[in-house]
C-alpha cells in the first residue's frame, strides 16, 4: 500500500478544480453517474459475448 500513488494526483486535481469553481461530483454522485453509464454497457457486453 505504501507504493500506491494513484489517489494523490486525483485528489490534487479535484482540489485545484474545486478551488477554481469547477463543480465536482461527490463520491456517491460519481457512483450514480458511472452506474448509469456502465451498467447498460455491461448488460450489452454480456448479451453479445456470453449469450448461449
Amino acid at each position: 500500500a505504501n507504493t500506491y500513488i494513484g489517489n494523490g494526483p486525483n485528489f490534487m486535481v479535484k482540489a485545484i478544480a474545486e478551488e477554481n469553481g469547477v463543480p465536482m461530483p461527490s463520491f456517491f454522485g460519481y457512483m450514480v453517474y458511472s452506474g448509469l453509464v456502465l451498467i447498460p454497457i455491461f448488460v450489452l457486453v454480456t448479451l453479445v459475448f456470453f449469450r448461449s
